[in-house]
């Protein structure tokens, strides 16, 4: 995977501080929030400047029964060519079942099943689009019951049948950690990190001994712990700070990034 550094989630809200923000080696925008003929200047700006551009969908339902939609396959593919993108991405997850929409990225079960289910939708994404997929875990505050592997086990053969790419989210793994007692070192150990396209940081809060994943507050040291465990079996191609709400002002966001990189090294 290319080298791709240390990166923040452009979003609307904050695409000005995005543009001036010192050390940003790349940014990623959620594809649902993009239509191709219609570009923000501000991301035409940052690929005029040669910051690669990540393409991140939140709608694939890649783990759900039903077929994957094909339009918004091709929406993600017609994305990455236009941003000229290395790579995109989606979550290892469901959000639509019944005919429902979630509003949520859905925990799959660690089932056998699941997974085979899984791994046919991805070949078919895959099929049709025109640059590796990057796949990321999601945080839960649930574990289905009977579950026959470990998120590890689950992504390492998910990795191993369709060759996928993986995108390891600290925050997620983190908070999995602390609401269903997942081991983060044996996680680490249990997926491939040879690979990793990179690597998701951002805050979260616990309320009533529940932690959340609010992409609205701070990153917490904890969360730069998880990374630090990370960087210690490998050198992530790239990290990404995302957050989705309530910005903080240009220096504080300096500040995350720079964390970011201490732990780099």
């Amino acid at each position: 995977m290319e080298k791709l550094g240390v990166g923040i989630g452009w979003r609307p809200e904050i695409d000005l501080t995005v543009e001036r923000l010192p050390g940003v080696d790349f940014v990623e925008v959620v594809a649902e929030n993009l239509h191709v003929g219609h570009l923000p200047e501000s991301l035409l700006l940052l690929r005029e400047r040669g910051v690669p551009v990540l393409p991140h969908a939140v709608s694939l339902s890649l783990g759900g029964a039903e077929p994957v939609d094909a339009q918004r396959v091709a929406h993600l593919g017609a994305l990455a060519e236009a941003l000229d993108a290395p790579l995109v991405s989606d979550h290892v997850c469901f959000v639509r079942a019944g005919g429902l929409d979630s509003g949520h990225l859905m925990p799959l079960p660690r089932t056998r099943d699941a997974l085979d289910v899984l791994v046919a939708n991805v070949k078919a994404a895959q099929q049709d689009l025109p640059v590796p997929l990057a796949l990321e875990n999601v945080a839960a505050l649930l574990d289905w019951p009977d579950g026959e592997l470990t998120e590890g086990q689950f992504l390492a053969e998910l990795v191993d049948r369709t060759d996928c790419h993986l995108l390891v989210d600290v925050a997620n793994l983190y908070a999995n950690a602390r609401n269903l007692g997942t081991d983060v070192a044996r996680f680490l150990d249990e997926i491939p990190l040879e690979r990793l396209a990179y690597v998701h940081v951002a805050g979260g809060e616990e309320h009533q001994g529940v932690y959340h994943d609010t992409h609205a507050h701070a990153v917490r040291p904890e969360v730069l712990d998880v990374l630090a465990q990370l960087r210690s079996r490998v050198d992530p191609p790239g990290v990404l700070l995302e957050r989705d709400d309530d910005y903080p002002a240009d220096a504080e966001l300096a500040g995350e990034l720079a964390a970011i990189r201490a732990v780099l090294g």
